[in-house]
């Protein structure tokens, strides 16, 4: 998952079979100075997120203590939400928001400790596995309401994945639609045709898919397979208005500037044992710049001491005050990520591999560390996984560790053995006054090394449609990716896999290398997590030596709050602040 676009593609594969799947869950954080104990991603542990239990499914959650009902809870962040139908949804910022108003088959629930389980939603437990992983039941709870009354039935469960198929879906993770027997050929539900592969008896739902899938339950956790009511499915026109069964409903959104939630009254608090809901309403705002929303949580006036955010963290200009204020740092919520981001260098374009390697050499780590912020919000990254994911090996074949600033010489060595210096190298960023100062940085680092570049502004609004585009004009451009669930095939085959280059999909290096394509396939089918692990690590290895991107960071969040707002705390299952668990003081 893109923390700024999630948008990953599967279409073969088998992911390893087992019972629980590893995450960063929870967090370091805690009080005192920001360069004396600001978390590492590098050594961070890895943490179990195993399947519970029938029980663990039975609602109601479980209540946070010295909670209290009522008050309002606001945000300040930058951007709207580009989509709200849940089968568009492969953002993590838009599957923070809707928790609070979806529900799919199965979810994630967090406990006091930080710690987090895969529990049934609006399934009565995880799932039922048989053939290996082939085919998969879940029971429908009883009581599930939707907002205007009507229950929820099993025609809405079938309703919800053969949609999926629909022409007019094209941003949402395609899972289920490529693992389903026969949906290679299904168009949809909408000329009354329904998929086969879909069984629907009683109370029960179940899926045959292609071949064995053991991670299948984790896959509908996803926002993407979050509940859609037939009856109010309006095709397009949901994705501005989607329709609720959880404890909060859509009152009002004016796009661009704000949406607010307000009570569900027959959200029933028994048949969810993932969210609580205590205030009354939720008032996200939107337009602020992080340096903008930060200032005003220091200042703690107002709303904004009862406000929180969905995107915004702490901004670099004010890293080193938050941080190294006790005061302040008590209201900042500190989290070592799953994501890397990284500047993915198009293959079709810069076809040299010495070329693309001397780009490597050259990047100035160091500086666009010290412009984000410095160790307290990022860690310089030479690997395209996480060190908290699966899978991941230490490795740094372009001496980043040694030279942390770039390596001038070494890169032009390369250009001149490639004879190509003065190579021109195109390179897009998104509009923002630190994405501008880190342009500029980039730019002269790469102009010593010997190459020409050219910087091109694109609207942020737009930036991964443009990005996302095979012809899109530019050489380098920058990009991020989490997995959907911690492992590896959930970054290499969406990401670095040949079958996925294509206009609106992840490889936006445009890499398809034969060996590559292989080895992914191959890791894909090892059902020996250990063994697969090793095969990711690999693979990243594998991929690096041909150079098509440069790893730049893995993210420490910090996300700041007003001093009103209680029980701030990380949702590992979906890599944002836990709305369903934070409360207004009194």
């Amino acid at each position: 998952m893109s923390f700024s676009r999630r948008n990953f593609l599967i279409a073969t594969g088998v992911v390893a079979a087992s019972s629980s799947v590893l995450t960063a869950c929870g967090g370091e954080g805690g009080g005192g100075s920001a360069k004396n104990d600001a978390p590492k991603v590098s050594g961070s542990k890895t943490m179990d997120i195993p399947v519970g239990t029938k029980a663990d499914s039975t609602g109601p959650a479980p209540e946070v203590k010295g909670a209290v009902k009522g008050g309002t809870a606001y945000s300040l962040d930058q951007f709207d939400m580009d989509h709200m139908d849940p089968a568009q949804i492969y953002v993590s910022t838009e599957a923070a928001i809707t928790v609070p108003i979806m529900r799919g088959l199965t979810g994630y629930k967090i406990d006091d400790k930080g710690g987090c389980t895969l529990v049934g939603d609006a399934a009565t437990d995880a799932g039922t596995m048989k053939d290996g992983g082939k085919t998969w039941s879940f029971t429908l709870k009883d009581g599930l309401k939707w907002e205007d009354g009507s229950d929820v039935t099993m025609e809405d469960l079938r309703h919800t994945f053969e949609r999926l198929f629909a022409s007019f879906i094209t941003e949402g993770p395609i899972y289920v639609q490529s693992w389903l027997e026969g949906g290679d050929k299904y168009k949809g539900p909408y000329e009354g045709k329904h998929l086969d592969s879909i069984e629907i008896d009683g109370k029960t739902i179940t899926f045959r898919l292609k071949e064995a899938h053991g991670d299948f339950n984790y896959t509908l956790a996803m926002r993407g397979y979050s509940l859609v009511p037939k009856k109010h499915d309006t095709k397009e026109k949901y994705d501005k208005r989607p329709f609720s069964c959880g404890p909060y409903k859509i009152e009002s959104r004016q796009i661009g500037k704000s949406m607010t939630y307000v009570r569900n009254e027959h959200w029933d608090p028994k048949t969810d044992s993932i969210r609580n809901a205590y205030p009354d309403k939720f008032v996200f705002q939107f337009g602020f710049q992080p340096l903008a929303s930060t200032d005003r949580f220091i200042a703690d006036k107002g709303n904004d001491q009862y406000a929180m955010v969905i995107f915004n963290e702490v901004a670099a200009e004010r890293i080193a005050q938050v941080l190294t204020n006790a005061e302040l740092k008590k209201r900042v919520l500190t989290q070592v990520d799953t994501v890397t981001y990284y500047w993915p260098i198009n293959t079709t374009r810069i076809k040299d591999v010495k070329v693309r390697q001397a780009i490597n050499y050259a990047w100035p780590h160091q500086q666009l560390q010290t412009i984000r912020g410095g160790a307290a919000s990022t860690e310089i990254a030479t690997t395209i996984l996480s060190p908290v994911t699966p899978g991941h090996e230490k490795f740094d074949l372009y001496g980043t560790t040694k030279k942390p600033g770039g390596d001038p010489a070494k890169a032009k060595e390369l250009l001149k053995e490639a004879g190509k210096v003065g190579q021109k190298l195109v390179i897009a960023y998104q509009q923002s006054d630190n994405a501008v100062k880190q342009a500029v940085a980039i730019k002269n680092a790469l102009e010593a090394a010997g190459f020409k570049v050219v910087n091109k502004q694109v609207d942020k609004s737009t930036f991964y449609t443009q990005i996302g585009k095979i012809d899109n004009g530019y050489d380098l451009f920058a990009a991020g990716w989490s997995p959907d669930w911690p492992n590896g095939y959930s970054v290499f085959y969406p990401c670095w896999h040949g079958e996925n280059i294509g206009d609106g999909r992840n490889n936006y290096a445009q890499l398809n290398d034969t060996g590559v394509n292989k080895a992914i396939e191959a890791a894909a089918k090892i059902t020996n997590p250990e063994e697969a692990n090793k095969a990711w690590g690999a693979i990243d290895r594998q991929i690096m030596e041909l150079a098509p991107v440069v790893p730049d960071y893995h993210s420490i969040r910090n996300w700041m709050y007003g001093s009103k707002i209680g029980n701030v705390v990380y949702d590992a299952g979906n890599t944002c602040i836990a709305l369903c668990k934070m409360y207004v003081k009194k």
